[in-house]
């Protein structure tokens, strides 16, 4: 550990983005702060206030001898908190401890270890006053080591430089540092994660978020982008496809947010092309630029602008080139941590989280260093577009996305860079906060139709030689929204088996038209036309009886297979006519599961976000009728499965190029 010493001074005022001074090094990541109006869970991102027990006297009567008393550290109790000066600077006052093992501060050094060039990593601190640093890591199962310690004596500045070895984290862990006082405060000036080696290629990253009616959203994300010089220098364009009929240039704020992004702002309205013609547009202009990196983000995001910085700086350090994926906190929980990484399971071409990681880890409940999981590097096949940044020779190498409109153009377009030998990193300390898919059900409404469609399209182009594990999951799937009563979704998964077995040649010409043909197809069943309130039907009788009492679901295979037997029975016979006005039941998101609502004539059901109801009828013939063209399709499609394959793969350099994008789209 080096530490240089300076005499006494008045100290200046932070600066915001200030850093200690390199020696040769390149900034990996910033020691960064939450935002003043962050919610208190939000500082456990930040930092680990709950790091020991501290020794405090409590008042005695006169004459009574001192009242020792254990506290928290950072505990409501005693009141004592980092104090947070700028979003990298901070107080830590007297008779206090901080850890900085959190998510945005601790370093992931398993993941530099395992993509990076480097082997060795230095913190640098810009401190003043007098206290302790103690610097950790962790191995890949969490077990803490300590890796060396230092006084700090006042009240001048502390400049230090800490050397650490990365070469121990093949299978995982972190460094990270912690702070203590004893008498006086500490301030921490700036800090940062360092290389020694400089970095290939340029800073020099593209940004871009299509958006569709979200202009507050969008003009949230620009003022970000600009607020950090740091970050504004890293960035050459900011692009903007704006396929709303509510325009982010209209919104309040917008032309300050402009004024500040100047010439690298670009606005382009076109059409609702969705996330994979929004993606290709960003594409297409950002590789017209001079830019080095492009970074994809949602428009239905909250940014930490340091990841930008962070995502540039893992990308320029990695072995070979790569995608740098985000990892996705919660927006309505923001101290969860929603997605650590994705796979895709190569026989039913379905994605699902990494193995061995807990979606929705609240890290205000269990820290970074109370989860062993968190520190297993986690390995992915691809990350999804809420935030990603692409390589610019990635992109000149493998094209645009598909035209798919929304879903599993990320995840395609993952697994076609993996086939070309270009890997994906998720990584930690790496993030944007999105909407939590736990107020989702995009399986069963509009989105079923791309769901289905996309999914098939991604297996022709890479996945197995023969579909029988992906058909049987989705005819499963189709029984299951058929108990649902879900009848919209099982017409949405007929028109897209059908638009797949037309073949590639129908994606671009399908772009612009699909949206309007699902709406109108969806519309025509009960559970399509989602109401306002269930108050807007009669109220069920058997509610006010059962008092909301749902039987329990079925447990191991036999009691299973029975009670799916009897659900298919039920379906098949004659309806109530009663039931057909007034409801059975009122069922709420949670409880609407097919050992539910395959026991019923008829229900309203909530939406998952709570803002609607639809009520659902049960219809025995179109059970019988959609059940047996599902079976016909599946079979067609196994039947075409090996030309369908042959087909998509012969097409994908063109439908993923530029010029195919330009002349089918957005020329136009």
């Amino acid at each position: 550990m080096t530490i240089s010493e300076t005499p006494t001074r008045p100290s200046p005022s932070p600066q915001p983005g200030a850093v200690p001074p390199p020696s040769g090094g390149s900034l990996l990541q910033r020691v960064i702060l939450p935002r003043s109006g962050d919610p208190m869970s939000v500082r456990s991102l930040y930092m680990d206030e709950r790091t020991g027990i501290r020794l405090t006297t409590v008042p005695a009567p006169v004459g009574a001898p001192p009242n020792p008393r254990v506290d928290l550290v950072g505990s409501s109790m005693s009141g004592r908190r980092l104090q947070a000066t700028s979003r990298t600077s901070a107080v830590l006052p007297e008779q206090s401890e901080v850890s900085f093992g959190a998510y945005f501060n601790a370093f992931a050094a398993g993941y530099w270890r395992r993509w990076s060039r480097l082997t060795e990593v230095h913190l640098k601190l810009s401190l003043e006053g007098s206290g302790r640093i103690d610097i950790y890591r962790t191995k890949a199962d969490g077990s803490p080591i300590f890796e060396r310690g230092e006084i700090l004596r006042g009240p001048g500045r502390h400049e230090l430089d800490v050397r650490l070895d990365l070469r121990p984290f093949e299978d995982g862990g972190w460094y990270w540092f912690d702070l203590t006082t004893d008498e006086g405060d500490l301030t921490l000036h700036a800090g940062g994660w360092y290389a020694a080696e400089e970095p290939t290629g340029r800073a020099a990253v593209a940004l871009g978020t299509p958006t569709f009616n979200r202009p507050a959203d969008a003009v949230a994300t620009l003022t970000a982008i600009g607020e950090d010089p740091l970050v504004l220098a890293a960035v050459t364009a900011v692009i903007v496809p704006d396929q709303g009929t509510k325009k982010v240039r209209d919104e309040p704020g917008f032309e300050q947010a402009a004024a500040v992004l100047g010439d690298r702002l670009q606005m382009i309205d076109q059409p609702n092309l969705g996330g994979s013609g929004g993606y290709a547009r960003i594409m297409y202009e950002a590789l017209g630029t001079d830019c080095e990196q492009i970074l994809y983000m949602d428009d239905d995001i909250l940014l930490e602008p340091d990841s930008i910085l962070r995502a540039v700086a893992f990308s320029r350090y990695a072995r070979e080139p790569m995608l740098v994926g985000g990892q996705m906190l919660s927006l309505q929980a923001r101290s969860q941590l929603s997605t650590m990484g994705e796979v895709v399971d190569r026989n039913t071409f379905l994605w699902r989280n990494a193995p061995g990681t807990e979606p929705h880890h609240d890290l205000a409940d269990k820290s970074l260093r109370q989860s062993p999981w968190l520190h297993r590097r986690t390995d992915v096949d691809y990350n999804a577009w809420w935030m990603c940044l692409i390589p610019r020779s990635v992109a000149e190498d493998i094209g645009l996305p598909l035209p798919l409109f929304i879903k599993w153009d990320d995840a395609e377009y993952g697994l076609r860079a993996r086939a070309r030998g270009y890997r994906t990193a998720t990584v930690p300390g790496i993030a944007i906060w999105h909407m939590s898919f736990l107020e989702k059900d995009d399986t069963s409404d509009w989105q079923a139709y791309f769901h289905y469609r996309n999914r098939f399209v991604a297996a022709a182009l890479h996945g197995p030689a023969s579909p029988t594990a992906l058909l049987r999951d989705t005819l499963k799937r189709t029984l299951r929204h058929l108990m649902l009563m879900e009848y919209s979704a099982v017409a949405l998964q007929d028109m897209a088996l059908r638009d797949f077995l037309a073949g590639p040649e129908a994606l671009f010409p399908k772009l612009p038209t699909v949206l309007g043909e699902i709406r109108a197809k969806r519309a025509e069943y009960d559970d399509g036309r989602p109401l306002d309130s269930a108050s807007q039907v009669p109220l069920s009788d058997l509610d006010a009886l059962a008092a909301q009492a749902f039987p329990d679901p079925p447990t191991g295979k036999v009691a299973i297979a029975k009670g799916l037997a009897r659900s298919i029975v039920h379906n098949l016979r004659p309806t109530d006519p009663a039931h057909q006005a007034v409801p059975q039941r009122n069922v709420p998101s949670r409880q609407a599961q097919w050992f539910v609502l395959s026991r019923l004539d008829s229900a309203t059901v909530a939406t998952p976000d709570g803002r609607g109801v639809t009520f659902r009828r049960r219809d025995p013939q179109l059970f019988r009728s959609m059940l047996k063209n599902a079976i016909l399709q599946h079979r067609e499609v196994a039947k075409a499965w090996p030309e369908l394959r042959r087909r998509y793969r012969e097409a994908l350099p063109e439908l993923t190029s530029r010029e195919a994008w330009a002349r089918e789209v957005f020329d136009r």
